[in-house]
């Protein structure tokens, strides 16, 4: 495998690390203070509080974590387009996604410690409205112009 084909291939690896990553993203927005998801859960203001502090607990190192993440990730960017020898790249690369794990990991423990103030009918709860939230974006992104897959002709 040339040097190119090899630089060529670890970008895309990484673009798909992003990608993944990007999608394993949960609401996205504080649902635990949003009016509709309080009632749709039956969400005490004690269970937000809870959550809320289990957010605020966490929130400054997963920012920390994804700015490291993004420097890291800058620097792994431009040393392959410096051409840099692949040793080199494999041990940013390693950087990278160790990064990139610990930062997962965090955020998983952090969802777990959210999840776990709800009971177990809330959970179920949450996950329906999870599951139509992600339906309903797919069906937004359909409809959008700038989406070519649903111009076929």
């Amino acid at each position: 495998m040339s040097s190119t084909s090899r630089c060529t291939w670890l970008v895309v690896m990484f673009l798909l690390a992003c990608a993944a990553s990007a999608r394993a993203q949960s609401f996205g927005f504080p649902w635990w203070r949003d009016a509709q998801f309080q009632k749709d859960l039956s969400l005490s203001s004690e269970q937000s509080a809870r959550i809320d502090s289990v957010f605020q607990s966490t929130i400054s190192l997963l920012r920390q974590k994804r700015q490291e993440l993004d420097q890291q990730e800058a620097e792994l960017s431009r040393l392959i387009a410096a051409n840099a020898d692949e040793a080199t790249v494999v041990r940013q690369v390693d950087k990278v996604e160790g990064i990139r794990a610990g930062l997962n990991k965090h955020r998983t423990l952090m969802l777990l410690r959210m999840r776990q103030v709800l009971s177990p009918d809330q959970r179920v709860k949450l996950n329906k409205l999870y599951e139509e939230r992600q339906k309903d974006q797919k069906e937004n992104e359909k409809k959008r112009p700038d989406n070519k897959q649903g111009s076929e002709e």
